[in-house]
């Protein structure tokens, strides 16, 4: 189980770092034409305010459950990541671009196996 949860964590961390980065230094235009068309919705500031989120989140999944110091952070930053996801949903209904919509429902659950996952073990 463990294992798996390390692989879940590192693809979530993954996804977010490279998604976090895009968003905070890309233009909207950028953006949207790379594919990442649910920030259309968001003015910019939320959208750099979300890839900041998203960048402390990737590194909240893997370095507190790594080092052993502040291992509750880990699973504080997969649900942050499942409420940036329930964001992006929104935002992609609006837009209706189901297949978005389905990829933000997996990133979701991912995310929220992890932190029950983990929350579990640290009770």
């Amino acid at each position: 189980m463990n294992i798996l949860l390390w692989v879940l964590q590192g693809a979530l961390a993954a996804v977010f770092l490279w998604s976090g980065a895009n968003k905070i230094s890309l233009s909207r235009e950028r953006l949207i034409a790379s594919g990442q068309t649910g920030i259309a919705v968001y003015p910019m500031p939320v959208v750099r305010f979300a890839a900041a989120c998203e960048l402390l989140a990737a590194a909240g999944l893997v370095l507190p459950w790594a080092t052993g110091v502040g291992r509750v952070l880990t699973p504080l930053a997969a649900l942050g990541l499942c409420a940036v996801m329930v964001g992006a949903a929104a935002a992609h209904v609006r837009l209706r671009e189901p297949w978005s919509v389905a990829a933000n429902a997996v990133i979701f659950a991912v995310a929220l196996a992890v932190a029950v996952a983990r929350l579990a073990e640290l009770g």
